[in-house]
């Protein structure tokens, strides 16, 4: 008998052995074990539909057994009566499910295309990289596996993961590498991509020694491991990516879908098997929580480690979701059938709400606090008991959702609250935890990684609950959301005023309110007390502004906008929303320029004494503008390529770049970013990742200070610097030094006095 503890690594379905599954032993040593798993998925129908699958069915008595079941669907809030077929090899039931699908389009099915390690874990409790006891016998069959920290463990034990990174020297969609490098337990080396033989020779000796359990790679998905298996295939030098032999990769097409206003790319994706292969470069928000993040996803969604680096978090609650369907005997459709329930228009105005938001003042706030509820509304589905089959259309209890009529049935848990409790309560945990962890403690990355990956997830669980696709979605409960939303933070506001605050802002889930004597965190506490009590959600204090700043829209500033704002809490740190630093498709000339200025007002007691010096940062980034000090890296702009290139009428300057590579031989697809530089004359752009250099002179210089200017008239505008101003005050500064002068840029006909404006330092900053 083989007797360990140690990690569940990988597991998957295999031809011959039914069930393969790798374990990291404590000992450092790892194993390969077997299991027979049969299968088990659902159809649904009438009884004479039913009993013609079964007599179809029954002609493959050894690969295939049925019987008769009575199972819950959320939906009709009742067990109802279904076929079962159990296929005993794993690796074929999507096979048998797709021909019975096909054969039988007319009848409804449950639990049929679930991820194999979702029904691994909802049969044994044991999920992937769970730290468990094993049990084998000799000839390597799992017999036993218990777990013994579960996935809601706030400090599980380390796991020893073996890891190796290989990437190559330069981003291979802007330039030819010519070098791998490689990275693995402090040891650095570097093969000519030049010569592809000795490359593979020693590439292999490598993963051949240190026999690492995950290969972290740069563009692995998409371009190294491609190439290297093509490689591999012509030189007929096996490489060993796989623990498992005489398995090759798996590989999962590219793709390209729509999500929350937003076309957005996926690569194509490569999967092993026995070892975990992840791109740093195709892997949803590694930038956010890399490894330790996508650990915790990989734990709590019960998904491989390379298979939760690359879902969406969408996916994730999914995953969630259906493994506790499976643990509660509950279908998960196939292909949801559940119709929005018929309702008046009017009632469709009163529903199709969303969340409660308060136009802020513009302009300068002292002194602010800033209050969160925490993850408002997975703790409402948790607090109010909302899921699809709670939803009551005849009132007939109490619990009536606040102007939707609909009430909620209590009497049990329902499958949403069951998912969400535990994740919920774990995020609540970390965040105090945090909260309390001092920034030297070196866990204290780890921790806030693990929290951030658990934050996303629970961002994306109420849009699925009114995602049209998703398993368990219903509109319905989804409005009810939004309805106890805008109720909790109206309730929050009262709370407030009655105890003498002023509400500055209210945004779906928070407020920033100010009082003159509650002016350090320990005053807050009375109002976070009773908003709780009011609401009965949980609610934290974000932190308290030294000062905060509204800003206008961009087309009318006098009209505000609810996410555009930035302020300097009293510790220091600083918070941005919505503005040049903060988004994605910012120059980085502009971003940290722009982000510079807030540090300067943030460095000092009284921002208006930081005017001087502000300006005199922003003519010396423009000096180095104009005399090409600024690397054109600096200046690359990416924005996102929102439809295909024969879908516009007018080309945005995205689509005139992708228009230069295409011409060049390189296709990009709807939802990839595309890198690109202003230029002069027509087509004013230069496509960054083309084979030709840009030239430097043919930067549009002027164009990049107009966005220069406007984002630090952002900054500076609630101390009198608005952009017109301080376009004025450049061109006097370049007159001065014989610089090349871009015509005059006229931003907005309106000025305005703006609350907080101290003319006399604004005359000494213009003055310099």
């Amino acid at each position: 008998m083989l007797e360990f503890a140690g990690w569940l690594l990988d597991l998957f379905e295999d031809p011959r052995e039914g069930l393969v599954l790798y374990f990291i032993d404590e000992s450092g040593a790892r194993h390969r074990l077997t299991r027979h798993f049969p299968v088990t998925f659902y159809a649904l129908g009438s009884d004479a539909e039913l009993r013609a699958l079964w007599q179809h069915l029954n002609r493959r008595p050894t690969e295939i057994s049925l019987s008769r079941t009575q199972r819950m669907d959320v939906f009709k809030r009742q067990s109802v009566t279904a076929l079962g077929i159990t296929v005993q090899n794993p690796y074929e039931a999507r096979k048998v499910f797709s021909q019975t699908a096909a054969e039988f389009p007319h009848l409804e099915y449950a639990d049929a295309d679930l991820h194999i390690a979702l029904r691994f874990a909802a049969e044994t409790g044991a999920f992937p990289l769970a730290h468990c006891q094993v049990m084998a016998d000799e000839t390597g069959q799992l017999k036993e596996i218990d777990v013994l920290e579960d996935a809601w463990t706030l400090k599980p034990t380390p796991i020893p993961l073996r890891t190796m990174t290989l990437a190559p020297d330069v981003p291979p969609h802007h330039a030819r590498p010519h070098y791998l490098n490689i990275s693995m337990e402090g040891n650095q080396y570097q093969l000519s991509l030049q010569t592809w033989r000795p490359l593979l020779v020693n590439l292999r000796a490598l993963i051949q020694r240190h026999d690492p359990d995950v290969l972290l790679t740069d563009y692995g998905d998409t371009w190294l491991l491609p190439k290297l298996l093509q490689q591999s295939e012509k030189h007929h030098i096996p490489l060993g990516l796989n623990r498992e032999a005489g398995r090759g990769v798996a590989w999962h097409e590219e793709r390209t879908y729509f999500s929350y206003g937003q076309i957005v790319f996926r690569g194509q994706q490569i999967h092993l098997f026995g070892r975990c292969h992840i791109d740093r470069q195709n892997a949803v928000l590694w930038k956010d929580y890399e490894l330790d993040g996508t650990i915790e996803v990989s734990r709590v969604t019960s998904l491989p480690l390379q298979t939760s680096s690359r879902v969406s978090p969408g996916t994730g609650i999914s995953s969630i979701e259906m493994l506790t369907a499976l643990r509660e005997g509950i279908l998960v459709p196939w292909q949801k059938q559940q119709a929005e329930m018929l309702k008046p228009a009017a009632d469709l105005f009163t529903a199709d709400q969303g969340g409660l938001v308060y136009q802020p003042q513009i302009g300068v706030h002292k002194n602010v606090a800033e209050i969160d509820f925490v993850s408002l509304y997975p703790a409402i589905m948790v607090h109010f008991n909302i899921s699809p089959e709670t939803i009551l259309t005849q009132p007939d209890t109490d619990n009536i959702v606040p102007a939707l009529g609909l009430a909620i049935d209590t009497s049990q848990d329902g499958l949403i609250p069951k998912a969400l409790r535990p994740l919920l309560e774990k995020r609540v945990e970390m965040k105090k935890h945090l909260a309390c962890t001092p920034h030297w403690d070196p866990f204290r990355k780890n921790f806030k990684r693990r929290a951030s990956a658990l934050k996303w997830l629970l961002v994306t669980c109420f849009g699925y609950l009114g995602y049209k696709n998703a398993r368990f979605g219903r509109i319905e409960a989804h409005q009810a959301v939004t309805a106890y939303g805008r109720e909790a933070l109206l309730r929050a506001k009262e709370a407030a005023e009655d105890m003498g605050y002023k509400v500055i802002q209210l945004y779906v889930d928070g407020l920033w309110v100010q009082h003159p004597d509650n002016t350090q965190p320990k005053d807050i506490n009375p109002l976070l007390l009773e908003i709780q009590e009011r609401t009965g959600l949980p609610i934290s204090l974000d932190g308290i502004y030294r000062w905060v700043v509204f800003v206008g829209s961009r087309q009318n500033k006098q009209r505000p906008v609810a996410n555009r704002y930035f302020g300097v809490f009293q510790d220091g740190s600083i918070k941005v929303r919505g503005i040049d630093a903060r988004r994605c498709d910012s120059t980085p000339f502009v971003a940290e320029t722009q982000m510079h200025l807030l540090e300067l007002l943030a460095s000092k007691e009284n921002p208006e004494t930081a005017l001087p010096d502000a300006v005199a940062y922003l003519q010396k980034r423009i000096r180095a503008l104009h005399q090409g000090d600024i690397g054109l890296s600096e200046l690359l702009v990416r924005q996102r390529l929102g439809r295909k290139l024969e879908a516009y009428r007018t080309p945005s300057p995205a689509a005139r770049a992708v228009m230069q590579l295409k011409a060049a031989g390189k296709d990009l697809r709807p939802g990839q970013r595309v890198p690109f530089l202003y230029t002069l004359g027509k087509p004013g752009v230069f496509a960054w990742d083309r084979p030709q250099k840009p030239n430097p002179r043919s930067v549009d210089v002027a164009r990049y200070q107009r966005l220069l200017l406007r984002a630090a008239g952002i900054v500076l505008e609630a101390w009198g610097l608005d952009e017109e101003t301080l376009t004025e005050k450049v061109h006097t500064d370049l007159s001065q030094l014989s610089l090349p002068i871009p015509p005059k840029q006229h931003p907005g006909k309106h000025r305005r006095n703006i609350p907080g404006v101290v003319n006399p330092a604004v005359n000494r900053a213009l003055k310099g």
